[in-house]
């Protein structure tokens, strides 16, 4: 198969082709003798383009005044293409990090990110992300530098590496060039000279504030704690006192600088978490069960469960949602008109089709709004969920409620309203559901608890939703609720499908051209950062060629946590990666991501048994 490969470099800027790979490193290639990247360099200038690749392969570069290893792993075959691929190697002598920064797996992931977002913010002070241009065909073009830049969430990624050993950025370079000729006094500036300053300032242990470090080893830490103490407590959520949950605007995921209002749990709902270093903290807890947030339009209530659905992932200190930890398998679910759906048992919602259409194996090229939602919601159930999100905003009408009045008109009605629903998922499955409503009062009725945003404060209103309950009794809900049905049969997915036939492309941020066909995931909301889909792309990819026949999905994502478990690689992201080399252009999502890209695969097969 004809691979794109990686969505095109450490960067993320666009899948290389065949013609574009230039070769590939080979270890063999180490300069440990007297050659001199910076000399060599030099002595490329004015030839052509090609050339370039002769620096492949491995140099000892000693310009900071320290021995930097520096891998080039990739060389572009022309100007125009994707940049190259390159690390930068320090040892743990040079750096001398403490000890204590690499005690944990959260720690060490910590410690990562700050040091990506180090090195993200010195290349793009110094300019070097900055590409000549504009000078035509022949003009000067490339020479930047650019690292997977990080999001607001503190993530696995492999755009750096720690390990006992070393320390390791991986970047994107776009060689420099004048038309087709090197510029090879320029590109030995780069690299020798100015990346090297980056590395000095960016990675040394001397240049680095360690308290500032420690302070956010320290925030993860603290946030990953307080997830893990919520199911021994009864919740499925905490909201700090004091987060601001507002975001500058929708384009933009920082904080919002004025105008927000910091959040503060009612009385009755606030609960206090011990963190190992931030200590005792209040907030608000979310208990298991049935949550229903109200309130009307432009008073919060949206921003408060788009800050839950993000509190999946620990956040970058000062984001404002540090603080904001949902119980990590939650998923948002909405409607999702035109999706495809394949082999799926959606009859807990939604059976009784004309034409005696089977929906306990359920197919569909173009699913409606209410088939949709009911899809997602099973799909989340298979991967192991335990709660769902849910906005009114983005649900289909029909699946959400049905009122008396159209009840009675149209008795022929497949559909069995989530309304119906929602009190035996968690009953009989005991999965929880936050649920956004701003104008259906009767899930008062299958609520245990009932916020109010009114203003951007928080209110518990449960006691007062109940009361209208017995003063307003609704006719909308059944006299007998169901069980929930248990969960169906395993389905099985033909690995095969997993191959694609063609060229693979992440082509935005939730999107993905696989082959003939493409996966759309725009509406998989808790996909938080392009490299998330960069690496389920390649993912995909990996599975279809390691293993053969069919196999449930769970075993399928079982044995994938298995394999990224090994300590083997450097990086364990680097396990789907489609060249030799390392890629460092991959954050980790979870399997809830990776399951939601199989099943909204067009191309995919499922056996039963």
């Amino acid at each position: 198969t004809d691979r794109g490969g990686g969505g095109g470099g450490y960067g993320g800027g666009g899948g290389y082709q065949d013609g574009d790979r230039g070769g590939s490193y080979n270890r063999s290639e180490d300069r440990n003798g007297g050659d001199d990247l910076e000399s060599t360099l030099k002595g490329l200038d004015r030839a052509n383009y090609g050339a370039y690749k002769q620096c492949m392969g491995r140099w000892e570069v000693k310009t900071a005044g320290f021995p930097v290893s520096v891998f080039i792993d990739n060389v572009q075959s022309d100007p125009f293409a994707p940049p190259s691929k390159f690390r930068v190697r320090v040892s743990q002598r040079e750096v001398q990090y403490p000890e204590d920064w690499m005690q944990s797996k959260v720690r060490e992931r910590a410690v990562c990110d700050y040091l990506a977002r180090r090195v993200n913010g010195l290349i793009s002070k110094g300019g070097l992300d900055q590409s000549s241009g504009g000078g035509g065909w022949h003009g000067s073009k490339g020479g930047d530098i650019r690292i997977d830049p990080p999001s607001q969430h503190v993530l696995e990624r492999s755009s750096l590496v720690v390990n006992k050993e070393w320390v390791e950025a991986r970047l994107s370079v776009s060689l420099p060039a004048q038309g087709r000729s090197i510029e090879g006094a320029k590109a030995a500036r780069l690299i020798c000279q100015e990346l090297m300053e980056v590395v000095r300032v960016g990675l040394l242990g001397s240049s680095l504030d360690q308290r500032d470090v420690w302070r956010h080893i320290q925030s993860v830490e603290d946030q990953a704690s307080a997830r893990d103490q919520l199911g021994g407590r009864g919740l499925v959520a905490f909201v700090l006192n004091g987060a601001m949950l507002p975001r500058a605007s929708g384009a933009d995921d920082r904080v919002m600088k004025t105008g927000g209002v910091a959040f503060k749990s009612p009385p009755e709902l606030e609960v206090k978490l011990d963190l190992p270093h931030r200590g005792e903290v209040k907030g608000m807890g979310v208990r298991k069960g049935v949550t229903l947030v109200v309130g009307g339009g432009f008073h919060g209530k949206s921003t408060l469960l788009e800050a839950l659905q993000v509190g999946v992932y620990d956040h970058v200190p000062g984001d404002g949602r540090e603080f904001v930890v949902t119980e990590e398998t939650a998923v948002k679910v909405r409607a999702e008109d035109g999706r495809p759906v394949t082999g799926l048992d959606i009859s807990p919602f939604i059976s009784n089709l004309p034409q005696g259409r089977d929906t306990t194996n359920f197919s569909s090229g173009d699913a409606s709004g209410s088939t949709s939602q009911a899809a997602n919601i099973v799909e989340a159930l298979e991967v192991g969920s335990s709660t769902l999100l849910v906005d009114e905003d983005t649900c289909a009408t029909n699946f959400m409620m049905r009122d008396s009045r159209m009840a009675k008109l149209v008795q022929a009605e497949p559909i069995t309203p989530f309304l119906h629903r929602v009190r035996a998922l968690y009953k009989d499955r005991g999965v929880s559901t936050i649920l956004v409503a701003g104008s259906c009062g009767d899930f008062f009725d299958v609520a245990d608890t009932v916020i109010k945003m009114q203003e951007y404060t928080c209110q518990d209103v449960t006691g007062l939703a109940k009361q209208i309950c017995q003063d307003m009794p609704s006719e909308n809900l059944p006299a007998v609720v169901d069980r929930f049905p248990a969960a169906a049969a395993a389905r099985k997915v033909e690995i095969s499908c997993l191959q694609p036939r063609g060229k693979v492309k992440a082509d935005r941020d939730r999107g993905i051209l696989f082959g003939e066909t493409e996966i759309d995931l725009t509406c998989v909301e808790q996909l938080v950062d392009a490299s998330q889909t960069r690496f389920i792309m390649d993912c995909l990819v990996y599975l279809g060629n390691k293993q053969q026949g069919s196999l449930p999905l769970l075993t399928i994502l079982d044995q994938l946590e298995e394999s990224l478990s090994s300590p083997s690689l450097p990086c364990p992201l680097d396990l789907v990666s489609p060249w030799a080399g390392p890629n460092g252009a991959y954050t980790k999502p979870r399997r809830q991501e990776i399951a939601a890209a199989v099943n909204r695969l067009r191309s995919l097969v499922i056996r039963r048994n």
